[in-house]
């Protein structure tokens, strides 16, 4: 994936929002940053992660900001932060190219712009809105912008879960197509 600090899609920028404490414990804006976006398939698609983290995070002394800015910055991060949690955003292109693949990882997908089609292995689709959310548990799956002139955009909180076994095979992460271009998440021997 190719980094870019500037928005991809035309869809709305978005700005995340830290908050934090002051020395008196009152609310405040720890830090307002622009989204820093990475292009997949020849900007067929644009992720932004939000924030990741591990899980039961230490806010104190900002160790789950630290925490973030080191597991973002060394370039090691795939779909799913192992022992942990990642939000993402991604943009779709109209009409991108369908991955479809498998994260060790139970998933929320909502989708704030546009329509998109889940497409799962077995061949069913569902089409869905503005503010449908899919609980994606492990399964294969791919994602489909169903517009030939807008952009879509889901909203994903990703999070490692225990190995899945269905049918007594293990199913662990899958990456199909994008196999050496995603980076594993290395999750899948839990």
């Amino acid at each position: 994936m190719a980094s870019n600090t500037s928005q991809i899609s035309p869809l709305q920028p978005v700005t995340r929002h830290i908050t934090g404490h002051n020395e008196n414990g009152k609310a405040v804006i720890h830090s307002s940053t622009p989204a820093e976006w990475e292009s997949l398939g020849e900007n067929n698609m644009a992720f932004n992660v939000v924030y990741t983290n591990q899980f039961h995070p230490d806010l104190n002394n900002d160790a789950d900001v630290k925490t973030h800015e080191t597991l973002t910055k060394s370039d090691q991060l795939g779909l799913v932060n192992p022992g942990g949690s990642v939000c993402r955003i991604v943009d779709f292109a109209p009409n991108n190219p369908v991955v479809v693949h498998r994260t060790q990882s139970l998933d929320y997908g909502v989708v704030l712009e546009g329509q998109i089609e889940m497409i799962l292995d077995d061949g069913e689709a569902v089409i869905m809105n503005r503010g449908d959310v899919a609980v994606q548990r492990a399964t294969m799956h791919g994602w489909r912008n169903t517009s030939e002139t807008e952009w879509a955009r889901l909203l994903f909180v990703l999070q490692d879960c225990k190995k899945l076994t269905v049918g007594g095979k293990a199913l662990g992460e899958d990456l199909g197509i994008a196999a050496g271009v995603l980076k594993p998440s290395g999750n899948s021997q839990n």
